[in-house]
């Protein structure tokens, strides 16, 4: 396993992370709904999201 390759891949997870939750938060609003999250739900959501983009920048076999 090289740790850079696993680091560069975290750290583009959790910069994009915040950009998805955003540009979905955004489609839904511009569809009629408002959203109001506290502090701990964005930071749940947040790491989620980084979870589900690291899944899916890793190969599978």
């Amino acid at each position: 396993m090289d740790i850079k390759k696993s680091l560069i891949k975290l750290a583009i997870s959790l910069i994009a992370s915040p950009i998805v939750v955003y540009i979905i938060l955004l489609l839904a609003g511009a569809a009629g709904s408002s959203y109001e999250m506290s502090h701990g739900e964005t930071w749940i959501i947040w790491l989620l999201m980084a979870i589900v983009i690291n899944l899916s920048l890793t190969p599978k076999k």
